[in-house]
């Protein structure tokens, strides 16, 4: 009831109605008794009891009661006092001292209510004892026994509520941390989605993108000498844009690449070289080692990315003159390999990553093979051209023959 006791639940408020409805019939039977057995000072105890009633009435209804623990404190005083007069007149008033034990509990502190009904006790076995002419065993154990079950219930109750608000916080922190995970997860997973559709724009729309200026810059060349050769990079460039359209479409729609549908991994691999080959300056020969067998589509597509990726770079800045793709099925993996004879360049020493001149490259395959458990190497020096080798783990056992090397 105080800013210091549990606030009631609707289980702990039909308890309070059911107190409030004791403490009235307590002080009705008293007044009752007082009256039909014709016992002398009966109008005073009445009017100690309609008293008692009175003052017991203030203070659910007193707002201060119920949030300052002094004004609470002076209520029970008063309550207290009250019923002092009420137990100098009838013996019957030792009953109401049930009903306080729990108000005294309730609303003070541990040991001050310890202390309140301890006195309280005391107050109703004197009093009983002096209406009775004699103290007896009989006499104290009636208040003292009605004293200790209060207090074990009430301090029981307390037990149990502040258990259950530490259960209530714990659920609510548990609750809290659910929501904060969930939110970091779906963070991640947007970062990872980023992440996933900026390799995919770069290994599939920018490389096209940049194959086709290459293409329109060839057919600038040709122009002045003859429209038949120029006409021959421009429908190329032509074809690399349907090509890439055809990629939007499938970034948008989160299918499959293109050249992987209806196709082996092979066949879009072998096709990736033909074209290559016909659209630029480079010879690029496609190898098939090992036994093919059927892999996941994420490693298909993986896969198929790194060799686009690796020959686009070949192209635009490697100056080579040959190019050599191998697709290997060795066992318990499969991998990729990618050989040119162009001027390579110092792996350890690779410009920072830059969208806006296409610095996604070896990045981007990097991440995209360790996401399927897979490595990258890459083995370059100025001069002596590049080998690149892509190796993702299959999930079934070793084939006993022995293994194809590329």
């Amino acid at each position: 009831m105080n800013a210091t006791a549990p606030p009631l639940t609707p289980t702990g408020r039909t308890l309070a109605w059911c107190l409030h409805l004791l403490v009235v019939a307590l002080l009705v039977l008293t007044a009752g008794r007082a009256v039909t057995d014709g016992r002398p000072h009966a109008g005073a105890v009445v009017a100690a009891a309609a008293a008692c009633g009175l003052v017991y009435a203030a203070g659910p209804a007193l707002p201060r009661v119920s949030r300052s623990r002094r004004s609470a404190a002076l209520w029970l005083a008063a309550v207290g006092a009250v019923w002092l007069a009420l137990l100098a007149l009838s013996a019957d008033g030792v009953w109401v001292a049930f009903p306080l034990y729990f108000l005294q509990l309730h609303l003070l502190p541990r040991r001050a209510g310890l202390a309140a009904v301890t006195a309280t006790a005391a107050a109703a076995i004197t009093g009983f004892a002096a209406h009775q002419g004699a103290f007896s065993a009989a006499t104290a154990i009636g208040p003292a026994l009605g004293a200790a079950v209060v207090v074990a219930v009430v301090w029981g109750y307390q037990a149990l509520y502040r258990e259950s608000e530490r259960r209530r916080r714990l659920i609510e922190e548990l609750t809290a941390t659910r929501a904060d995970l969930a939110e970091a997860q779906h963070a991640a997973g947007v970062l990872a989605e980023r992440e996933r559709l900026a390799r995919e724009i770069h290994d599939t729309l920018a490389q096209g993108l940049s194959s086709i200026q290459l293409l329109l810059r060839a057919a600038e060349r040709a122009l002045p000498g003859t429209a038949h050769g120029a006409a021959r990079y421009v429908g190329q460039a032509r074809q690399a844009a349907v090509d890439n359209l055809a990629e939007a479409r499938r970034l948008v729609a989160a299918l499959a690449p293109p050249a992987l549908e209806g196709s082996t991994l092979t066949d879009a691999l072998r096709r990736l070289c033909a074209t290559t080959s016909a659209r630029h300056r480079l010879s690029a020969r496609f190898h098939l080692a090992g036994e093919p067998v059927p892999l996941p589509t994420a490693h298909e597509v993986a896969l198929l990315r790194v060799a686009q990726s690796a020959l686009a770079n070949t192209v635009r800045h490697a100056g080579a003159a040959n190019a050599e793709v191998t697709l290997g099925y060795l066992g318990d993996h499969v991998a990729v390999d990618v050989v040119d004879d162009g001027r390579g360049f110092d792996p350890d020493h690779l410009p920072v990553a830059d969208p806006r001149t296409g610095g996604f490259g070896l990045a981007a395959m990097r991440a995209r093979v360790h996401a399927l458990g897979g490595a990258l190497t890459v083995v370059s020096s100025p001069g002596h051209g590049t080998a690149l080798s892509a190796r993702l783990p299959l999930d079934r056992p070793a084939d006993p023959a022995p293994e194809a090397r590329p």
